[in-house]
């Protein structure tokens, strides 16, 4: 079955940095466009980046500047590089593909991979 495999949480002061990626496995990874979404205790799921085949990318304004999407399509790995952190980045991060998605409704759903916790602490 379809998995996506998140990691590279953890726990950083303000202005730090983390990496996150996440393993695909089950589909085509190469056709499929990937995204990163995150959700913090109360909020909505929320879209943070997306990154097409062949490798167009696009941000939220809120991450705009500071995370950074890429993938490998050779190993089925998407990223996101996450600079000058904030206290307000602390959410549960999840990827997403295009045909299997985490959102549902206003949430994140840890359909096929549970999600990675970033804390940022000021």
């Amino acid at each position: 079955g379809v998995q996506l495999m998140n990691s590279g949480g953890g726990s950083v002061q303000a202005g730090g940095s983390l990496k996150l990626s996440c393993t695909a496995t089950g589909f085509t990874f190469a056709d499929s466009r990937m995204a990163w979404y995150r959700q913090a205790p109360g909020n909505e799921c929320e879209f943070l980046s997306s990154i097409q085949s062949d490798g167009t990318s696009h941000y939220a304004d809120s991450v705009k500047g500071r995370f950074a999407i890429s993938r490998d399509n050779a190993q089925n790995k998407v990223y996101l590089q996450m600079n000058s952190l904030k206290p307000e980045d602390t959410a549960l991060y999840y990827c997403s593909a295009e045909k299997f998605t985490v959102v549902a409704g206003r949430d994140c759903v840890p359909y096929y991979g549970q999600g990675t916790q970033v804390t940022v602490s000021s």
